[in-house]
């Protein structure tokens, strides 16, 4: 029959252990290449095809005004 671990010792175990899955973690994350935007070119629009924020904002506003103005008139007919 094998000793018993000491009380002392299972704690120091286990803090080395835990200390260990750590550090073999954070080494694995600074040696992983990151993910850079350029990889995934198929899915991507080109700059040249994309309206600018600005024409996004005022496409939105017209919608939300052209909304405004149909539910208005769905209220003022009922």
């Amino acid at each position: 029959r094998e000793a018993p671990i000491p009380k002392m010792l299972t704690p120091c175990l286990l803090r080395r252990v835990v200390l260990t899955v750590s550090l073999v973690f954070v080494v694995a994350l600074l040696l992983m290449e990151p993910v850079r935007s350029d990889q995934e070119a198929g899915t991507a629009i080109p700059a040249e095809s994309r309206p600018c924020v600005d024409c996004h904002a005022f496409e939105f506003m017209q919608r939300a005004l052209q909304d405004l103005k149909k539910t208005a008139y769905n209220l003022d007919t009922r």
